[in-house]
């Protein structure tokens, strides 16, 4: 299979943290945490912004909090980083009105998640090519297996790359290893994103990631190491990543710790309460909040 030239996104490549989403103790939705994490990312070297990705906890979320999410982050934002919007929804219908919204309030690129009922390669496909088809800006998939149960294969990658020149982001969980696999079959056609926390941050740049879509917790971090990398300097990226990797590994043990102690980690480092919490949710254990005091001790707050 052939693969064409597509056009260069719009979008840098680089860091793009996930935000979090707070919520008061009585389970409402909280507005200042947004603002706070998107003006300490735009004081980073973070190439941008991500939100309602499972690290938003969007499955919790209703269509009108996905769309408060947005426009609250959009107006913050005001056009100063690209802003990449996750589509959420069981429905082509859902997820084009949400990806046209979200290009109206400025949206930089799409990453259009599969929806919650489990459908084959073909039927994904076609999903996801009635809405690359229905917008006029850079879009991708989250493309997640090993955590949302299925996905698409790289020839079913190549296929929409060869189909949609929009087609131009991938976002995958995977080890580098397996990230390399991919770039190599793809050939620089579609940027690719790794999550998993920022997880072998140096190594997914080696094998051929445009950048990370991690947590916010570590943004400061994760983008000081990625300048460092590009830059060249490799031994000093290497040197960073080794002080963060005890962080991330301790964050990263599945989607549940992640967002019980990243969210922890963000909040202490903000100087916010954690706040209240949807369900399910995993319960923080008197260990690992001792964890996370050190954790945020020995990275700082955020300035």
């Amino acid at each position: 299979m052939s693969l064409c030239n597509n056009p260069q996104s719009i979008l840098k490549p680089g860091i793009y943290p996930m935000l979090y989403t707070f919520f008061k103790d009585n389970g409402e939705l909280r507005h200042d945490p947004f603002l706070m994490q998107v003006d300490t990312i735009l004081s980073t070297s973070a190439s941008g912004v991500a939100i309602l990705g499972l690290g938003t906890e969007v499955s919790k979320l209703t269509f009108q909090e996905r769309v408060d999410v947005l426009e609250i982050v959009s107006k913050r934002l005001n056009g100063r980083k690209p802003l990449l919007v996750t589509i959420y929804g069981d429905t082509v219908a859902e997820q084009i009105n949400f990806s046209q919204y979200s290009i109206q309030c400025g949206a930089s690129g799409l990453i259009l998640q599969p929806p919650t009922q489990k459908m084959d390669e073909i039927n994904l496909v076609n999903f996801f090519s009635e809405i690359i088809a229905s917008v006029n800006c850079p879009v991708g998939i989250q493309n997640a297996p090993e955590f949302l149960g299925f996905g698409l294969s790289t020839q079913n990658l190549i296929f929409l790359a060869n189909n949609y020149e929009n087609f131009t982001i991938t976002k995958l969980e995977c080890s580098a290893v397996n990230l390399g696999s991919v770039a190599l079959t793809l050939g620089g056609s579609v940027m690719l994103f790794n999550g998993r926390c920022g997880l072998e941050l140096p190594d997914n740049l080696r094998a051929g990631a445009s950048g990370l879509i991690p947590g916010f917790e570590t943004v400061d971090k994760t983008s000081e190491i990625f300048l460092e990398f590009k830059h060249g300097k490799e031994a000093r990226a290497d040197e960073l990543y080794s002080e963060l990797l005890p962080v991330l590994c301790f964050i990263m043990q599945g989607i549940p710790h992640f967002l019980t102690y990243g969210k922890m980690l963000a909040a202490e480092r903000l100087g916010i309460e954690l706040g209240g919490v949807r369900k399910p949710f995993l319960r923080p254990t008197e260990f690992g909040v001792e964890c996370i005091k050190r954790f945020s001790k020995k990275l700082c707050p955020f300035q």
